[in-house]
């Protein structure tokens, strides 16, 4: 992490050569969907802030959220890409930075059932066992408990690892219902989407934060978030958003998600 990499220029400049250093970063996407879709997904993007900003980011995950957290907790990403939820854990300590978040836009949790399911009201869930991608991912767990809790719904949480695994657990008919959110819904396999609906959606909040760890040099900071807002200004980069399902990328401060913290969430106190 955080490390110089030097690169030999071929060449020469009168009669010696040409030594040039480039800084390499790792950029951690939260696991909402498998390693292989998000590497699909964010590679091409990861690659075009390289090419703009002339760093070298890589892209990183983890296997679960939970290894996620564990891997933010100890500062182990240069940037990142986390839920509203862990941003405001993660500001606090290691210290991650704000740098932007999607544009015009609101995170909503949802929860799915299949297509032809016979539930009316989420009190048809009363008993059940439901599918939801970590403890504390933002919208997809704690939005959606918190809703079951508030109508006094009993239900057994089944954790599975991520938002893909609840859509193809639903689908499947493993699980009668599960909570996402609808991005991640609208980014499904068609053949996966197309068996299920969204039952209930929760109220609006700030969404993902895109950060820096306090120890990448501002400059650097700048570069990147100039890179992520400036991706709607050519072509290939509009293309590169609507693979996510984004509109656009816009700045941010850490004070945006003051909204996520007046819920005052503790799934991560310990």
């Amino acid at each position: 992490m955080r490390k110089s990499v030097l690169l030999l220029a071929a060449g020469m400049l009168l009669g010696t050569s040409v030594v040039a250093q480039a800084q390499e970063y790792t950029f951690g996407i939260v696991p909402q969907q498998s390693s292989k879709k998000l590497a699909r997904l964010w590679g091409p993007i990861l690659k075009q802030l390289s090419e703009e900003t002339g760093l070298t980011i890589k892209f990183a995950t983890a296997k679960d959220i939970p290894t996620f957290e564990k891997r933010l907790a100890a500062g182990e990403y240069d940037f990142s890409y986390m839920n509203p939820y862990h941003f405001t854990v993660y500001n606090q300590s290691p210290g991650y930075i704000a740098l932007a978040k999607q544009r015009n836009k609101e995170i909503k949790g949802i929860i799915v059932v299949k297509k032809d399911s016979e539930y009316e009201t989420l009190k048809d869930l009363d008993g059940k066992t439901l599918a939801f991608p970590s403890p504390a991912a933002f919208a997809a767990t704690i939005l959606s408990q918190a809703e079951l809790n508030k109508q006094d719904i009993e239900f057994s949480p089944k954790y599975v690892s991520s938002h893909d695994s609840v859509y193809l657990s639903v689908a499947r008919g493993l699980l009668p219902a599960g909570g996402g959110i609808v991005r991640t819904f609208n980014n499904i396999d068609p053949a996966v989407r197309d068996k299920l609906k969204i039952f209930w959606t929760s109220d609006g909040f700030t969404p993902h934060a895109f950060a820096a760890h306090p120890e990448v040099p501002e400059q650097d900071r700048e570069l990147v978030a100039n890179a992520l807002a400036g991706l709607e200004g050519s072509d290939s980069g509009v293309e590169l958003l609507k693979s996510l399902n984004f509109k656009g990328i816009q700045s941010a401060e850490d004070k945006d998600w003051d909204d996520v913290r007046k819920l005052q969430i503790t799934a991560l106190d310990d």
